[in-house]
């Protein structure tokens, strides 16, 4: 189950880990021998008792706490848990986020808001939480999108603003931090086959995914779980000295040359 890399043992709290990369993280870190605390947002339709399940049958433990990511307490609540149940918090990974279609002829600043609110600020909650528990030697990873992070998207503005927006904290706080010992890097997921991209209204759709796969240098669409093992590289030993970079997985998506 575990390796040289350092995470057994270890404790990690995953915002939105009840579906996506969120989920498979909290799967990646049982096999790599360590434990997790993940949030579950109640009105969801995801059944987070599937990552609690598979993280217990690599060997591991994973608690699931009702928690919004646009609540400091609740955040903080997560941090807390990992204490509680663990008696230790060494890993912060911000996985959480919403996806909504929104025209700029549309947008209405309740919609900007809430997608900051949830995308840009819920990070920053998650961190603010958990930095105040770790010891030295912590590391943090917040997800962006190659959707801000890269690109720009139509009817996506609000989006991709929050997702740039995760690529700037984590810089300035892998400089504030390092002090401390904690690392702070991001992830820049490119298509990858998740419910969120699923969904069609919001986003590509099965069918777009599958159209997009024709254009990847890689031939097709990544997963999650590729995700999640870059996520799992980031804060273990084997990235010791890595603070405030941004790892794109994507396939080569973002250097193909255009066509």
């Amino acid at each position: 189950m575990s390796n040289d890399d350092g995470l057994a043992g270890k404790v990690a709290v995953i915002s939105g880990g009840a579906s996506g990369i969120g989920q498979a993280l909290a799967v990646a870190y049982a096999r790599a021998g360590a434990h997790s605390v993940v949030n579950y947002f109640p009105g969801d339709d995801h059944d987070v008792q599937q990552t609690i399940t598979a993280v217990e049958a690599e060997g591991a433990r994973c608690i699931a706490l009702p928690a919004d990511v646009r609540s400091t307490e609740e955040c903080e609540a997560m941090a807390q848990a990992a204490i509680d149940e663990f008696g230790r918090l060494d890993i912060a990974v911000a996985a959480a986020g919403i996806l909504r279609r929104n025209a700029l002829d549309d947008m209405t600043d309740d919609s900007w808001g809430e997608m900051l609110d949830a995308d840009l600020n819920g990070v920053l909650r998650v961190f603010q939480a958990a930095a105040a528990k770790m010891s030295k030697g912590g590391a943090m990873v917040a997800t962006s999108s190659i959707a801000g992070g890269v690109y720009g998207w139509e009817e996506h503005a609000h989006y991709a603003a929050a997702k740039s927006g995760v690529l700037g904290l984590c810089r300035s706080l892998a400089v504030e931090l390092a002090p401390r010992g904690i690392r702070v890097n991001a992830v820049i997921p490119g298509l990858i086959e998740s419910p969120q991209s699923l969904d069609g209204a919001n986003s590509l759709g099965k069918e777009g995914l599958e159209a997009a796969g024709s254009i990847i240098p890689w031939g097709r669409v990544g997963t999650t779980d590729e995700c999640a093992r870059t996520i799992r590289f980031l804060t273990s030993d084997d990235s010791a000295y890595v603070t405030g970079q941004e790892l794109i997985v994507d396939g080569g998506l973002t250097i193909r040359w255009p066509s």
